[in-house]
């Protein structure tokens, strides 16, 4: 737990402050496993999304007037069961679930999250199994990442169940309305529930299909942090580092999947980077005039280590891993000069057949132009021009412009930048973009 958060969390007096900061706290923290908790006793995952919302809102109201409970994850789940019992009497559905929920809880002890009746016994009866936390937080992730939902309701949910963010922050990350989000949620678990999806670890046979669709809104949260596609900062590092403790959870619970490991290595090792990547003003710093010295070695250590460990687990690195050894070629080059462009191009040439994609085409033809010159690269891009590929995104009119310029064909390039400037979202990218098309004139 962070200091912040231990902070947060000491008070015990009724003070407001330190009762939301100690909610917000235990939320961030504790909210996966607490709705992994509702949904394995009530088998309904829409339902203890939605108890946990409640507890969580008689949080805000009681903490700051009350005192932080000695508990505070004990109380919220305490809260959360009391409030399932509540809705069970309003189904009139007394059936076994119920039974099973009011076992133990002695009247009146838990409506306002107060202790149980029985004090010896304290809140540790109504506290998730140290057994089943695992698989409490695969199976939230293999729901909230379910292929029957959207990318963008996949994403949504990731970051509401797993991530513990709010509508309102979740909002804020990508620039929509908060309503818009929770339309998305309200959406997913209903269609979740339309489609009768049991909260439970997929089978064997099924877990590793659908753990791609687990890894790709992981990369998505990321990809999106990292290089962000719209408003004034070029990384978003709360979005990019709720994608690492992500992935870190993932390793954690599925420790002999390589491609788990090959995108906490990607992560990390890109991440390592971001200390250079923008200048005192926020504009973005190019890769070859980065002070290397500022890039984080610890970050790139985790990265490589993990990459390690995707290579032993066998059957070969996947998509990730293998961009995470493109990665690792850049962490311990001295310069760019020195980088080992060959290698890049292999790997590259690698994913290209393993995961064909416009975009590992156009990073292809970047790395062959470093390492055999402009004029090999260019065809490369070519062909994506003809393909009418990326053709809503600015980075292949960047790429061809900055081709086209050490080609010496300054009036095509000037051409390709324009375009780029008209089609970059974010404000940092398309500065440099400018910039860079002005040097020209």
């Amino acid at each position: 737990m962070a200091r912040s958060d231990r902070s947060a969390l000491s008070g015990s007096t009724g003070d407001g402050h330190t009762g939301r900061e100690a909610v917000a706290a235990v939320w961030r923290i504790e909210s996966a496993r607490i709705v992994g908790a509702l949904a394995r006793y009530t088998g309904d995952f829409a339902l203890a999304e939605d108890l946990a919302q409640e507890a969580l809102a008689e949080a805000l109201v009681s903490w700051p007037r009350d005192g932080i409970p000695h508990n505070p994850a004990g109380w919220l789940l305490t809260v959360g069961r009391r409030r399932a019992i509540d809705a069970f009497r309003r189904r009139s559905a007394l059936d076994e679930r119920y039974a099973v929920l009011a076992r133990d809880l002695g009247e009146g002890g838990a409506v306002s999250g107060s202790a149980p009746a029985d004090p010896a016994r304290g809140t540790g009866d109504v506290l998730w199994d140290p057994d089943q936390i695992d698989d409490d937080m695969l199976a939230l992730m293999f729901i909230s990442c379910h292929p029957v939902l959207s990318r963008e309701a996949r994403v949504a949910l990731t970051l509401r169940v797993v991530g513990g963010l709010t509508s309102d922050e979740i909002a804020k990350v990508f620039l929509v309305p908060t309503a818009t989000v929770q339309a998305r949620i309200t959406r997913a678990k209903k269609t979740l529930g339309a489609a009768r999806v049991p909260f439970e670890v997929p089978p064997a046979a099924e877990r590793t299909g659908r753990l791609g669709s687990v890894l790709s809104v992981i990369y998505l949260i990321f990809t999106e942090g990292s290089s962000a596609s719209s408003g004034d900062d070029l990384i978003r590092l709360d979005l990019a580092s709720e994608a690492q403790r992500l992935a870190r959870v993932l390793t954690r619970l599925v420790p002999d999947e390589p491609e788990v490991h090959g995108l906490l290595a990607l992560l990390e090792l890109t991440a390592a980077r971001f200390p250079a990547r923008t200048g005192a003003d926020g504009e973005p710093v190019l890769l070859e005039h980065q002070d290397r010295r500022r890039w984080d070695r610890t970050a790139i250590r985790r990265g490589r280590a993990a990459l390690a460990r995707a290579e032993q687990v066998g059957r070969g690195l996947g998509a990730y891993g293998l961009q995470a050894a493109i990665a690792e070629c850049h962490a311990v080059a001295p310069s760019v000069d020195a980088t080992n462009w060959e290698r890049i191009v292999l790997i590259y040439e690698a994913l290209g057949r393993l995961a064909p994609s416009p975009v590992v085409d156009l990073n292809r033809a970047v790395a062959v132009s470093m390492a055999q010159g402009p004029a090999a690269a260019l065809p490369i891009v070519d062909e994506l021009v003809a393909a009418q590929a990326l053709s809503n995104s600015h980075l292949l009119p960047s790429v061809r412009g900055e081709l086209l310029i050490r080609l010496g064909r300054t009036d095509e390039a000037r051409t390709e930048l324009e375009a780029a400037v008209r089609l970059c979202g974010n404000e940092r990218e398309r500065t440099v973009l400018g910039r860079k098309l002005a040097d020209l004139r």
